[in-house]
């Protein structure tokens, strides 16, 4: 088994650019959509599914990754604004991100 988060954002092409900016292979899905289209972005095994949303609310995801810092100094170089990472209470360092739809990508790896 495993999941794959859908996060809602206002603009499909707009988000998927920005994952794009941030080493995600991007894709648009060609088939019948609800309303303003759906996207796929893929890195190092994690998937991220954006589908259109006229009123989208803040979600969430967490990426389990190898070297948070190096991740976080990529993800800076690229533009993004990123938090941390630090060390947490329960042995993982971790970081955030929050992307142009108010999207929260926490990735963590361990101390």
């Amino acid at each position: 088994m495993r999941a794959v988060p859908i996060l809602p954002v206002r603009d499909v092409e707009r988000a998927l650019a920005f994952y794009a900016s941030l080493g995600f292979d991007v894709r648009t899905y060609d088939g019948e959509s609800d309303g303003g289209g759906y996207g796929f972005a893929m890195r190092d095994g994690a998937e991220l599914h954006l589908g259109w949303d006229a009123e989208p609310h803040r979600a969430s995801a967490y990426l389990h990754v190898a070297d948070a810092d190096a991740l976080a100094a990529e993800w800076r170089a690229a533009g993004a604004e990123v938090h941390g990472p630090q060390d947490t209470p329960w042995g993982r360092h971790e970081g955030a991100l929050v992307d142009p739809d108010d999207n929260v990508l926490r990735f963590g790896s361990p101390m």
